[in-house]
């Protein structure tokens, strides 16, 4: 394969990037065994293949089941999958699956539902954002081509009959069988294809629940699938996401027992949250990055020029990342030293030019300097995000230590919602800095790697944002997702952070932690390597 990886957003496809806030919205009219839940408004349509934001990856997550699933530890499962086999140098996989699988309409989860599927996403016509997902595929580059119809096939996509197929890759891909438990794998009855807006809508899945109703800026009723196959069954009867606009109002309205849980904390009470006597608490160390990313073209600033890799290695050197954790996020994160995550496999305190993460405003002058030399920029960098996260204080404390510890000019830039803002930034539309962020799909460092800073997931194929592109980076994600013996592939992915940390196509800030609040006489509140509360295991 070429690379791989996600979004949240987060999720996926994603995360990446972050949750919006709270604000209030209505009436679920559930009773009984229902988990109400935090949630922002979806950016997009509830299509797996397009969803690459937490918003909608909270719900198709609960909607959805692939191939395998990860467990709360980030352990893969099978789950539709029976066996998922390769040949001798993982360039092709041979996938069963298990007897029974049905969708919600009442039609048989088959191997063509997850070849279409899979294509479908592929398919540069449908413009789907999760689409370099599959990049990896034999195929992929015919269907990336001018004048399609938007239903070619993946040529790399065979099926064997109704439960099994096979996938073969331009390359060998040792991770292939972790990644498709992410949403973009998931399979799609064949109703999808006949009206795909109006299935955004109103999805049809095969997971533990199924879509009752999504009223629009209020709620998205999902009710429990009696069908569902797997192995873990849902406690509750249902879970009611809320729609907020700000995380102020969701956390008073846990504190009341309005909300059941959330999967954050504002900024407010992130000092006081574990001692609340009118909530449950939770705060472990996560799996989720919080950076800010300058788009890799922009004058100045340019990701592959001397100029720009200074500007923004003095920019990152400007910020104090400790003095954030420790006075903004009241100690409810840890200060980034890489492109990962603490609980990921190849995580590392140790990269060579790591310092660039360190605070250090002398040094962050000097290189300032140094770019100033090779050319003049007098502009004011901007902070965009979304005001509805919780992020003012952050780049509020951001913005102060720019202007101070740098001496040019800052300001933020919020944008009402988290939609309105992620739709600016899908268009390109954001001249300055802006906030990025990454849940992770699958517990990888290729995960965070591949789809925020390969050339595949540029130019809206993926999550790469700030569209940066580097050919050495490239190289190296291909030979890390070749790779079969875990030291190899890790120092590969360690050897593409440095470049990385060298360049900043992204500025690493801080790892969030798992933290969140439940009201009080919720059973069962715990959070997964996501950084999500496990739904399913919730009652009341």
């Amino acid at each position: 394969m070429k690379k791989k990886a996600i979004a949240v957003v987060a999720g996926a496809c994603a995360l990446g990037m972050l949750l919006a806030g709270c604000g209030g919205s209505g009436d679920s009219n559930a009773s009984g065994n229902v988990i109400t839940a935090f949630n922002s408004e979806p950016q997009n349509a509830l299509i797996p293949g397009d969803t690459n934001e937490t918003g909608g990856g909270k719900v198709g997550q609960l909607l959805f089941a692939n191939l395998v699933r990860y467990d709360s530890k980030g352990d893969t499962k099978m789950e539709v999958a029976d066996s998922i086999e390769p040949n001798k140098d993982a360039t092709q996989y041979t996938v069963k699956l298990k007897d029974g699988w049905k969708f919600t309409d009442g039609t048989p989860v088959t191997a063509e539902s997850f070849t279409k599927s899979w294509s479908y996403t592929a398919n540069a016509k449908n413009a789907q954002k999760c689409s370099s997902f599959f990049s990896m595929i034999k195929g992929y580059d015919d269907l990336q081509k001018d004048g399609l119809k938007g239903d070619e096939q993946l040529s790399g996509l065979k099926v064997v009959d109704d439960k099994t197929f096979t996938v073969d890759l331009t390359q060998p891909d040792s991770v292939f069988p972790t990644k498709v438990g992410y949403l973009a794998f998931a399979p799609l009855p064949e109703s999808f294809y006949k009206d795909p807006k109006a299935f955004g809508e109103k999805p049809v899945g095969n997971g533990m629940y199924k879509l009752d109703k999504w009223d629009h800026n209020s709620q998205i009723v999902l009710t429990k699938n009696a069908d569902y196959k797997g192995d873990e069954k849902p406690k509750n009867d249902g879970v009611t996401f809320k729609i907020y606009t700000s995380s102020d109002s969701a956390y008073a309205d846990v504190q009341a027992g309005n909300l059941d849980v959330m999967d954050t904390v504002p900024a407010s009470d992130t000092k006081t949250f574990e001692k609340d006597p009118s909530v449950e608490a939770y705060n472990k160390a996560g799996s989720v990055i919080q950076t800010f990313t300058i788009p890799a073209g922009m004058k100045h600033w340019e990701t592959n020029t001397k100029e720009g890799q200074l500007r923004r290695q003095a920019l990152s050197m400007a910020i104090d990342r400790e003095q954030i954790v420790s006075k903004v996020l009241n100690g409810v994160g840890t200060p980034a030293t890489d492109f990962t995550a603490p609980v990921i496999p190849g995580y590392s305190k140790d990269l060579k030019n790591g310092k660039y993460l360190k605070a250090d405003p002398t040094e962050a002058k000097k290189l300032w300097a140094q770019a100033e030399a090779i050319s003049k920029w007098d502009g004011t960098l901007t902070f965009s995000f979304n005001a509805d996260g919780g992020a003012q204080p952050i780049y509020d404390a951001i913005v102060n230590q720019v202007k101070n510890n740098l001496g040019i000019k800052a300001a933020t830039n919020p944008m009402p919602t988290f939609q309105e803002f992620r739709n600016a930034v899908s268009e390109r539309k954001i001249d300055g800095a802006f906030r990025t962020g990454w849940q992770p799909d699958y517990p990888s460092a290729e995960n965070y790697l591949y789809q925020l800073y390969d050339s595949d997931a540029a130019d809206g194929h993926g999550s790469n944002d700030g569209d940066y592109k580097n050919a050495d980076v490239d190289e190296l994600l291909s030979k890390a997702a070749a790779a079969t013996d875990s030291d190899e592939q890790i120092d590969l992915y360690h050897q593409t952070e440095e470049i990385l940390l060298e360049q900043l196509p992204a500025i690493p800030l801080y790892y969030s932690n798992a933290n969140g609040v439940a009201a009080k006489g919720v059973k069962g509140f715990e959070m997964d390597w996501q950084n999500q509360p496990i739904y399913a295991n919730m009652t009341k």
